[in-house]
């Protein structure tokens, strides 16, 4: 796509940046607080865990599901009813233990509700990119590359403020300012999309009915299986993901553990990592349209995959292990725009919701179990022998571009001849209104 300054208009795109980063800023200040609220309340590192299990499962069922919603009742709206949702469980969380009638299973639900919003939000703002990107005269890869800068630089910030808010205002009191994000976020978003006819309900010639959803439900699944490049990119994903859950999880935090200097050195290799993976968000913005994207691929994920974990696994100190961290941040940080590109390029207007959703659903379903093994791995085998492990079965999956040729096509998805035809039969389309 062509830049065109003349009759660009950036501010829809600047105002769902904005939105977008105080809704995932408040995200992860939820993350952080919720667990160390219930640490700080029942002492249960236990119940910690099933509160983080009660938030991740109902995610995981939304985007599953939510895709034919998010089309009929319109990316606005469901957007403005996500985060206004999650900022009402959040805020209700504090304030129910100040009147003293919180119980767990009233927390427990509180969360599992933050968990079903939170994905069809995200997935309304995630589909209007190349609409936005578009409007502002922007290419898609850069406009992409901003889109993730912006979901990093808020995930960093929260991470690096949060510790501190806790510490100083306590968990309830953060908790608040949390719901506050989403208050915020909200008319941020409804006012920057105003007018967009993408964000609007389609309007459909025959009454909604459950056949309906279901067909348009296995529309967004069948898509995917029908592209091999999407399905690889799910599968490889789906994949990578569970083994990068049981890195973050278990594997990282043991290492530092045993070998390190604890948790701080645990904080300084995560903040390098962070700030190098928004460091290569944003290069790959700006510069990333000049390169293939194969080789691309193919490279980050080599130098992202097995390298950290022969580095943890073949060394006690501090500066090796950060050094290869922060050379895979910076790899890792040109995937997630890349492959939105690539997305954004294959799947037709009309049906990214329900792909969007689908491919958000299948590359999270294993991610609770990555943890769970590894644990599993490191008291049968113990730490060096499940890093390695674990780091060969990632190389495996990292390999997968450069032995099959359906990857080389990510080169080619900008072309006419290679978009993907809509495939929804002629009663099924939609207009927005």
């Amino acid at each position: 796509m062509s830049e065109d300054f003349g009759t660009a208009d950036r501010r829809p795109l600047a105002t769902v940046l904005a939105a977008n980063l105080v809704s995932i800023a408040g995200n992860c200040l939820t993350y952080m607080g919720v667990p160390w609220f219930v640490l700080q309340s029942t002492g249960s590192a236990s119940k910690a865990g099933i509160v983080a299990f009660c938030t991740l499962l109902p995610a995981v069922f939304a985007a599953l599901v939510t895709g034919p919603v998010i089309d009929r009742m319109g990316r606005r709206r469901v957007s403005v009813a996500s985060d206004l949702a999650c900022g009402v469980a959040v805020a209700a969380i504090p304030l129910l233990q100040f009147a003293g009638i919180l119980q767990f299973w009233m927390l427990c639900v509180l969360m599992a509700l933050t968990g079903l919003c939170r994905t069809p939000g995200e997935t309304a703002r995630g589909v209007l990119l190349p609409t936005l990107a578009e409007r502002a005269g922007m290419p898609l890869s850069r406009a992409a590359g901003l889109y993730d800068g912006a979901a990093r630089c808020a995930a960093l910030t929260a991470s690096a403020l949060g510790g501190v808010l806790i510490a100083v205002l306590g968990a309830e009191n953060v908790l608040l300012v949390d719901a506050a994000t989403f208050a915020v976020a909200a008319p941020l978003f409804a006012f920057g999309v105003r007018g967009l006819p993408e964000v609007q309900a389609q309007r459909r010639a025959e009454p909604a009915s459950l056949r309906d959803y279901r067909r348009e439900l296995v529309d967004g699944y069948r898509f995917v299986a029908a592209m091999p490049l999407l399905l690889g990119l799910c599968l490889m994903t789906l994949v990578t993901r569970g083994l990068d859950q049981g890195w973050s999880a278990v594997l990282l935090p043991a290492h530092a553990r045993e070998e390190l200097g604890g948790a701080v050195d645990l904080g300084l290799l995560n903040a390098a990592f962070g700030i190098c993976a928004l460091t290569g968000a944003l290069l790959y913005g700006a510069v990333g349209s000049r390169f293939g994207r194969w080789p691309v691929f193919t490279i980050a994920f080599l130098i992202g995959g097995l390298p950290r974990f022969v580095a943890a696994a073949f060394t006690d100190t501090f500066t090796p292990l950060a050094l290869t961290m922060a050379v895979e941040g910076l790899a890792f940080g040109v995937l997630n725009p890349l492959m939105a590109t690539v997305m954004y390029e294959t799947v037709p207007e009309g049906l990214r919701s329900r792909v969007l959703s689908a491919t958000t659903a299948s590359v999270q379903l294993v991610t609770p179990l990555g943890g769970l093994a590894a644990g599993l791995l490191v008291d049968s085998v113990g730490l060096s022998s499940t890093l390695l492990a674990v780091g060969g079965v990632y190389l495996l999956a990292t390999l997968c571009p450069v032995i099959f040729p359906v990857w080389r096509q990510m080169d080619r998805t900008g072309s006419p001849h290679d978009m993907a035809e809509d495939p929804l039969p002629q009663g099924s389309r939609a207009k927005r209104v």
